[in-house]
């Protein structure tokens, strides 16, 4: 990675722009929620995502926080300013931050500025399976939803690990790993992986999403598994939020179902 860049982003010169993809309910293509991605500009304002900058190897723990935290920042003052009560709103959190005095010293403002229930936010643990510590994670899960926040898990059937880290975290939404969406038309273990992570996810009452979802045979093959939720290239692609004034109006409560 570009040092250029990174300086930049830690001095707060390059601008950060948040972007939206959709999560639809796959049996009446309903939009249930929308994942919010934050996304740098370069100089000659092309649009770029921060996931490769944040997961650099050679990335500090000290400044994968702060970008972190600025890359929130700008997620919740988006979402001040341009949020609906009328769907989810996953929101990136990298475990680093959690165990930041400065994330929950801030948390409670953000979520003061929102014009809709906390309830209607699903902070998504990145890299969880990463975590030493699952014990630790799991009470910071409790700590946010202490605040009426919902927990995501993110990239399922990355690793082994992810499943250990599911089961201690108990979230309120998974979210299958690309590697198991990617071909699964032409895979049938996979295809019985996904229909499998589909059952348990309504038995246990989570709420059970396939993402990375790119070509028309992948979505047909991830409805055939069962799988509820899907979000992907095929179904919508990232693009830039921009303020619009809020209409007054009751939150709802969107289901897992």
């Amino acid at each position: 990675m570009p040092k250029g860049i990174l300086n930049r982003l830690l001095s707060g010169e390059s601008q950060i722009v948040s972007h939206v993809q959709p999560m639809y309910r796959l049996r009446d293509n309903r939009l249930m929620a929308k994942e919010y991605l934050a996304r740098h500009l370069d100089g000659r304002g092309m649009a770029h995502p921060v996931g490769p900058i944040l997961q650099a190897p050679d990335l500090t723990l000290a400044d994968r926080l702060t970008l972190d935290l600025r890359f929130l920042e700008e997620t919740f003052r988006t979402l001040a300013q341009t949020g609906s009560d009328s769907h989810l709103h996953f929101v990136n959190l990298e475990p680093v931050s959690l165990e930041a005095a400065a994330f929950w010293e801030a948390l409670p403002r953000w979520l003061e500025a929102l014009p809709f229930p906390p309830e209607l936010v699903v902070m998504e643990f990145t890299e969880a399976q990463r975590v030493h510590d699952p014990d630790a994670l799991r009470a910071y899960a409790t700590l946010l939803r202490s605040s009426g926040l919902r927990v995501a898990v993110d990239d399922l059937g990355a690793g082994v690990a992810s499943l250990s880290h599911m089961a201690r975290l108990a979230p309120d939404f998974i979210k299958a790993d690309r590697s198991l969406v990617e071909q699964v038309h032409r895979r049938p273990y996979q295809a019985a992986l996904l229909n499998a992570l589909s059952h348990f996810a309504q038995r246990m009452r989570i709420g059970f999403i396939a993402e990375g979802i790119e070509t028309l045979e992948e979505l047909e093959a991830v409805m055939d598994a069962d799988v509820p939720w899907g979000q992907g290239f095929i179904l919508g692609q990232p693009w830039p939020t921009a303020p619009r004034p809020l209409a007054p109006g009751p939150a709802s409560e969107a289901s897992a179902n």
